[in-house]
């Protein structure tokens, strides 16, 4: 279990990629919530900085000509078994330029995510 770093996003193979959509639908649903210490970090943050991360990875997705469910673009949605965020619950932020969703995302953790890449044999440069 894992959140790629941005900055990787636009390089991950297809099945870090479609593996990343299906985390962050799990995450949005009813894993919330739900730690894991590789991911805890999302849990401190309001909902809304997942559904952005998830918009970075659904953007890809249709960049490279898959066609996530239109539905993950509503910022409630939360899955079918999941009833959805309350407005009050979001904060609708508008992150102009983002390009890392969580501070956790530094260059050390971009350093450990490609160290993990590699360990599965993929190298991105």
């Amino acid at each position: 279990m894992r959140l790629w770093h941005e900055f990787l996003i636009s390089n991950l193979p297809r099945q870090q990629l479609l593996g990343q959509h299906r985390e962050c639908c799990a995450l949005r649903g009813n894993g919330w919530g739900k730690k894991h210490k590789t991911i805890n970090y999302v849990f401190d943050y309001n909902p809304h900085k997942l559904f952005l991360y998830h918009c970075m990875i659904m953007e890809e997705m249709e960049i490279r000509g898959y066609k996530p469910n239109n539905i993950w673009k509503n910022r409630y949605y939360r899955g079918k078994k999941c009833l959805p965020w309350e407005k009050q619950d979001i904060l609708e932020i508008n992150y102009q330029n983002l390009k890392c969703v969580y501070k956790e995302h530094d260059m050390n953790y971009l350093k450990e995510c490609l160290q993990n890449l590699e360990n599965k044999g993929i190298i991105i440069i």
